[in-house]
């Protein structure tokens, strides 16, 4: 087989265990899932009465254009509906605009550590990949311009960046976005966008309205609590979607996703709910880390990164020993660290609790004391 070079050697996705495995593994009756981001409360409850509504139509090809949730988005966002590309998650918009772009020949700027996919979908399409190291877990934008020339195709910003939950403040990304060149795509994404509360964050919509080299992703994956139907979206100039058109798969988006983002849109009381939750689990890991000395990196998203000093695959192994699935650092680049996805309150406080008698019981081994 004459297989590209660039994927010999690459490994798959490795998705983290399920609730089952842990389950019949440990021989627990009870887990909690805290790894992949998700949305604890679920998704917007008319959304289940809309599938239930939909599930006469499997027969049927879903609609190509997505012409409803075109226009709910287009209103939403105050844009006009030919500067919206969807996908099935923004993970494929994320290979669209890698197989439009990026070839031998030509070079992506990103951050390190952040979002894999950017990398992974570079290194298959055979372009040059140049990583920016991050500053105290933020993209070092002045780094990252440095590393641009006359072969750059596509920039990638992630904003809040995965794994650290550091964002991009407005008077940063302005300048940065004024000083990259027209003919380079940027990429702003920003799965975790709904969960943001920093005062100085950006109006993307109206950056997207500035810039005409300007594409950004959003998911339905997280705050809406639509993981399992893959949907996301982008929105940017009409003619940067005229041109990544063609690379959508027809038919991308299946119809019980669209359904159920089309009536998750409409419930904007939802989304404010589950940020203001969010916000106050966040405050229990930052109380809990700051008690045990614990440095931790300041998320605006759902999830928070926590350095234990150690490696971090012993905390996710000690943990799901005891009922918890976490994202060990050693896969996201940080690896003394744990990635915690922030749950319901009483969640919170049950692995919490667990991390407390972790941290004395090492405590107490380390100062040679009984325990």
């Amino acid at each position: 087989m004459k297989w590209k070079k660039q994927i010999q050697g690459l490994k798959a996705y490795q998705p983290g265990k399920t609730i089952k495995e842990v389950k019949n593994h440990n021989g627990l009756d009870c887990i909690v899932k805290l790894a992949s981001n998700e949305n604890p409360f679920g998704c917007p409850p008319e959304v289940l009465g809309i599938l239930r509504d939909s599930s006469n139509a499997l027969a049927l090809y879903p609609d190509g254009s997505a012409t409803k949730l075109r226009g709910i988005l287009s209103s939403h966002l105050e844009l006009d509906g030919n500067q919206l590309i969807f996908g099935n998650g923004s993970d494929e918009l994320i290979k669209i605009i890698s197989r439009s772009l990026l070839h031998k020949g030509t070079n992506t700027v990103m951050a390190t550590p952040t979002f894999p996919q950017y990398r992974h979908n570079a290194l298959i399409e055979g372009c040059e990949i140049r990583e920016i190291p991050l500053l105290n877990g933020a993209h070092d934008l002045e780094g990252m311009l440095a590393a641009i020339d006359c072969d750059t195709a596509v920039v990638w910003l992630c904003s809040p960046n995965n794994p650290t939950g550091i964002y991009i403040s407005e008077n940063r990304i302005l300048d940065f976005l004024e000083r990259v060149p027209e003919d380079i795509l940027v990429v702003l994404d920003e799965a975790y966008y709904e969960y943001v509360v920093a005062d100085d964050y950006y109006h993307s919509p109206a950056l997207v309205r500035m810039f005409k080299n300007l594409i950004v992703l959003r998911t339905f994956s997280k705050v809406y609590g639509l993981a399992s139907l893959r949907i996301g979206y982008g929105f940017a100039h009409p003619g940067i979607i005229m041109a990544l058109e063609p690379v959508r798969e027809p038919f991308n988006v299946n119809s019980l996703a669209l359904a159920a983002a089309e009536e998750a849109v409409k419930n904007q009381q939802f989304v404010e709910t589950a940020k203001i939750l969010n916000r106050q689990g966040m405050e229990q890991y930052e109380a809990f880390c700051k008690k045990h000395k614990l440095k931790f990196y300041s998320s605006q998203g759902n999830f928070i990164l926590i350095d234990f000093s150690l490696n971090g695959d012993e905390i996710f192994q000690y943990l799901l020993e005891n009922g918890f699935i976490v994202r060990s650092g050693q896969a996201l680049g940080f690896p003394t660290t744990a990635r915690i996805t922030i749950g319901t309150a009483e969640q919170n406080r049950a692995l919490l609790d667990a991390l407390k008698v972790f941290l004395e019981a090492r405590k107490a081994m380390l100062e040679g004391e009984p325990y």
